[in-house]
């Protein structure tokens, strides 16, 4: 799979759950997986840093289950969202000396996640006749579809 199919990959990613992404691609730099050696992107591979993006994902999952949480694309969790999928983007990118287009590519995946995502789940909860067993669904394509794109780089 292309660089750029996979940096747009992951911003949908970002889309279905903001956290989830930087938590999977610093967990790929950790692992040796995606390679950021040099580039300004190279602390996502820190001993540290997937520890602190899976705690936060795991917080963005839970709050993500609350009847009163916000929608997707209010204009803070839209921009965060898209910020994510562009950093994310980036670091995928980065490992083959396409920073600037995998940001690109992440950040349209973002967008195209956050969007597509809210449809999806809007027409899974309503087959469902509620929306938790919708967004757990949501959670486990947001979590496979990281691994895969994480695991796989070109």
């Amino acid at each position: 799979m292309g660089v750029l199919l996979l940096a747009f990959v992951i911003g949908i990613v970002s889309g279905l759950r903001a956290m989830t992404a930087p938590a999977a691609v610093s967990w790929a730099a950790r692992l040796g997986w995606l390679h950021l050696a040099g580039s300004p992107l190279a602390f996502l591979g820190a001993a540290v840093t997937p520890w602190v993006f899976t705690v936060l994902a795991i917080g963005e999952l839970f709050n993500d289950q609350r009847p009163g949480a916000g929608s997707r694309k209010a204009p803070p969790a839209f921009i965060a969202r898209t910020v994510s999928g562009a950093f994310c983007g980036a670091a995928i990118g980065a490992g083959s000396g396409a920073l600037a287009g995998g940001l690109v590519a992440g950040a349209l995946g973002a967008i195209a996640g956050t969007l597509g995502g809210y449809e999806f789940r809007a027409r899974l909860a309503r087959a469902f006749g509620r929306d938790f067993p919708a967004a757990l669904v949501e959670d486990v394509v947001a979590i496979g579809l990281a691994f895969l794109t994480v695991s796989h780089p070109s």
